[in-house]
């Protein structure tokens, strides 16, 4: 597996000195954390961005701090130098307010070895001070510091200019290969679920590379993290998210932006990836994240990571399909995918399950087959009496994918009682092989046309 190659322009700096608000300025929209406190961004954000009719990716990193390699500020740092050594341009972030640090002069000694173009950055430069603090970015020996704040836009134009003309030259590229890469979008793949459940561990996996920051630490990722991944198969935009906890566990007001942006992250899936620790069992977090998902409309696949570690598994496998279907019913035959990202037992099936999820919660069907199947099931369980009268469902279609929609129509059809469509739904799933993806029944009354003993 592979990600996708392009023109990678790496923001990087220490702690605090407005890299996300940056990112988040070029990119022409929030799409990093931000918050006043250090150590906000954890894992390095991707997005796409134009600047100056060059096509970039942009990608904001952890602030750089120096640390042991064991600790979660170095290996904050190793992700950073990592989306360094990948980069075309490194933009090196200052703060023009504080002045040069010692701290800034040491990753500056350092990126003159690393033999990547940069750019320095003097941010927070604004009003009429603030060039004259930005020039003590001379000192770090990169060249001429360009004035910005990133908060209030300014100086950003003129920032955008100069990393168009620091790019290397696009003219090798051949067109046909962009337009190929540009001519479908990808299947969006969020990655969801408790603390410490392994998320990031198996996008990693997946990758094949240290691309995510892990360890024992609960919620080290805090962000909702865009990554392009390309298999046989096709395009997939993974998205790593914060662990979800209950609500009123939430306290931080960090964790409560992380939390947001998790869920900003589902309703724009296509498919929910659930990650469950299997060696904890399935917990009624768990299965509240599989209900917003299903709310939101999405296809869901369940992930029972750390199933290495499960000794009698025939018998937790067994427990959690009967939790699934008395708890997540409106979700029934949802695939359950039992791996270990750690050592990548199982992980194979993972992604074939996704795109099957994927498939089914696109799958159209012909009117006609809807309504042999509508008869069919009015004639094995025919509707209620209500206040002495039969309820008369005449017909259907599917008026849209993502997830299926039917629309049915019938004389008082919308007081058809929630037990019947419940049935309905269950036989449509039954009969059109629709496992574990969300169904909607639309019900829509038809006029009768002797109402008020008038003739239509």
């Amino acid at each position: 597996m592979k990600t996708d190659k392009s023109r990678r322009v790496v923001v990087i700096g220490r702690p605090n000195v407005g890299k996300s608000t940056l990112f988040n300025r070029l990119v022409g929209r929030r799409v990093a954390l931000i918050a006043d406190l250090p150590g906000v961004t954890r894992d390095a954000q991707e997005a796409p961005a134009r600047l100056r009719g060059r096509d970039v990716i942009l990608v904001d990193t952890a602030g750089l701090e120096e640390a042991a390699p064991e600790t979660l500020a170095g290996r904050m740092r190793a992700g950073a130098e990592t989306a360094v050594a990948g980069a075309d341009l490194v933009l090196l972030v200052v703060d023009a307010r504080a002045g040069i640090t010692p701290a800034d002069a040491h990753f500056a000694a350092w990126l003159r070895r690393q033999g990547r173009p940069v750019l320095v950055v003097a941010n927070k430069a604004e009003g009429r001070s603030g060039g004259a603090e930005a020039l003590e970015a001379y000192r770090l020996g990169l060249g001429a510091p360009i004035a910005v704040s990133a908060e209030h836009g300014e100086g950003i134009a003129d920032l955008m200019g100069h990393i168009a003309e620091a790019l290397p030259d696009d003219a090798e590229e051949k067109d046909g290969e962009t337009k190929d890469a540009s001519s479908a979008l990808p299947l969006r793949l969020a990655i969801l679920g408790r603390p410490n459940a392994g998320k990031s561990t198996l996008i990693n996996r997946l990758l094949g590379a240290e691309r995510q920051l892990t360890g024992p630490e609960p919620g080290i990722t805090r962000d909702a993290i865009r990554i392009p991944l390309l298999d046989a198969a096709g395009a997939i935009e993974l998205i790593d998210t914060a662990g979800l906890r209950r609500r009123a566990r939430i306290e931080a007001p960090v964790e409560k932006l992380a939390a947001a942006a998790a869920l900003a992250a589902l309703r724009r899936a296509d498919v929910v990836a659930l990650v469950i620790d299997a060696a904890l069992g399935l917990h009624d977090q768990d299965l509240q994240i599989g209900r917003l998902a299903e709310q939101e409309g999405r296809a869901v696949v369940i992930v029972l990571n750390k199933w290495d570690a499960v000794r009698a598994q025939d018998e937790a496998r067994r427990a959690i399909a009967e939790r699934l279907e008395a708890s997540l019913a409106q979700l029934r035959g949802i695939a359950t995918v039992p791996l270990s990202a750690a050592t990548g037992q199982g992980v194979q099936r993972f992604l074939p399950a996704v795109r099957r999820a994927y498939e089914i919660w696109s799958r159209r069907i012909s009117t006609s087959d809807i309504n042999r199947w509508l008869a069919a099931a009015l004639a094995r369980n025919p509707p209620p009496l209500l206040e002495g009268r039969r309820l008369k469902l005449r017909y259907a279609t599917q008026a849209s994918t993502r997830p299926p929609t039917l629309v049915l129509f019938g004389g008082r059809a919308d007081r058809l009682p929630d037990a019947y469509r419940r049935y309905l739904v269950n036989s449509l799933r039954e009969t059109f092989d629709l496992p574990g993806t969300p169904i909607r029944i639309d019900l829509r009354p038809t006029q009768n046309p002797y109402e008020d003993g008038k003739r239509a």
